[in-house]
């Protein structure tokens, strides 16, 4: 008979990335929002306070991608993934050619005004990383906050709804919090302007196909998955008289971007001349979906938190290209306007996608019978980060452009599988 042994196993718990000794010795921020909440924490980043508007991300990974989104100008992100920073930051350059423009992130610079995260990573280990989240942040002049429970401020997010909100960081931290008619509103400003072209510029300009991209603010994977599909890519500024021009290009792109659409509504009058005279292909993500919308006559408005996130599902209500009605799609969004479901819908138009979470419109299309090709998606088919369910609807916008240059039948509206997508259009570019 063997004697029976007891082993006491010692109980584990995970500890903090940042370690309890560093996190301690950081100072201290409080993150005050103007609905009379305020959270406590350790400040890292770069030392200064920021107003701003103060909302939340569902996203679990590419906290890089989403900090350097220009739709996230002027807000205060809140990542509800407890742990951020632990892959670090890479270096922001790569070549502009037929394969990239520049940066590997969305843009060359942190976008957000300041970032909230439960745990902050002071350790990091990416093969590609180059600094910590801490030191990028300090380098772009962004406060981060770090040691609070972001759930319970999502929660609060998700109860309310947006909310302004004011990081103090500092000596800031002792005053009081600010008064309502202290706290700045980003979306009385047309956060557009600050983000879009100030001058025309070209990429790839050997390209098959000339698409001209009406700059809102544009994440760089959208450019790049329109150069890398062959395509000659003028990125205009926001405002630009597009009309003037249209007749050098076969196609027309209408990208992100952050703040109200209806700041934007010079370019919306102008892309109505556009829609009713011009017969080539439009194609409009994000802000660029609701210009789209607003111009066909639907109207626009403020979503009670937004959806922000890699896991929004959304049903394909009509098929056109790799889309087929009936699919549920798993798409990367990041938007707090929408636009209005209405019936009937503008003649010449039917809804496209539908949010399956809250039945928002997720997109629109032109109807087969309008003699128009034009689709607007609310979310991001291009991702980074996030699933890449509708990537082919790229593939689908520069083969309508090129059938058309081409005088090529139209693409059929029956869907295509990636595998018959890419060498149907690899074909007309050979």
């Amino acid at each position: 008979m063997f004697a029976r042994q007891f082993v006491r196993v010692p109980q584990l718990s995970r500890g903090l990335a940042s370690q309890a000794g560093p996190l301690k010795k950081l100072p201290p921020a409080v993150l005050h929002l103007k609905s009379g909440q305020s959270f406590t924490g350790r400040s890292f980043g770069a030392p200064t306070s920021i107003f701003g508007e103060t909302v939340f991300s569902t996203s679990i990974t590419s906290y890089t991608e989403s900090m350097t989104d220009p739709s996230y100008r002027g807000q205060i992100l809140v990542f509800t993934s407890p742990l951020i920073g632990n892959y670090g930051v890479p270096s922001n350059k790569t070549p502009i050619d037929s394969q990239d423009v520049g940066v590997l992130l969305e843009s060359s610079g942190i976008q957000c005004s300041a970032i909230v995260v439960g745990d902050v990573a002071e350790k990091f280990s990416h093969h590609s990383a180059v600094e910590s989240l801490a030191s990028w942040c300090n380098r772009h002049n962004i406060p981060g906050i770090t040691g609070v429970d972001t759930r319970a401020i999502t929660r609060l997010l998700r109860d309310q709804g947006t909310t302004l909100g004011r990081l103090a960081v500092g000596d800031d931290v002792t005053a009081p919090a600010p008064d309502a008619h202290e706290y700045w509103d980003p979306s009385i400003e047309n956060l557009v302007d600050q983000v879009s072209t100030k001058e025309p510029y070209t990429l790839n300009p050997t390209g098959n196909v000339k698409i001209a991209v009406l700059d809102f603010g544009a994440k760089a994977n959208i450019l790049r998955a329109l150069i890398r599909r062959n395509a000659a890519v003028t990125v205009l500024p926001w405002n630009y008289d597009f009309n003037s021009i249209r007749d050098q290009f076969d196609g027309l792109f209408l990208t992100n971007g952050p703040g109200d659409p209806m700041q934007c509504m010079d370019a919306a009058l102008k892309l109505r001349t556009t829609l009713e005279e011009w017969d080539r292909p439009i194609f409009g993500i994000c802000m660029g979906h609701q210009i789209i919308g607003i111009a066909a006559g639907l109207d626009a408005y403020r979503m009670t938190f937004g959806n922000r996130g890699h896991n929004q599902p959304v049903l394909a209500l009509a098929s056109s290209g790799s889309i087929t009605a009936g699919r549920v799609y798993v798409t990367s969004q990041n938007h707090q306007y929408a636009l209005k479901l209405q019936d009937p819908f503008p003649q010449g138009w039917e809804p496209f996608f539908i949010n399956c979470n809250d039945s928002s419109v997720e997109g629109i299309k032109s109807t087969p019978g309008s003699g128009k090709k034009v689709w607007g998606v609310q979310f991001h088919p291009e991702s980074a980060g996030g699933p890449l369910d509708t990537i082919e609807m790229f593939t689908d916008f520069i083969a309508e452009c090129l059938a058309h240059k081409m005088q090529l039948p139209p693409v059929s509206g029956q869907a295509m599988s990636t595998d018959q997508a890419v060498p149907s259009l690899e074909g007309l570019l050979a």
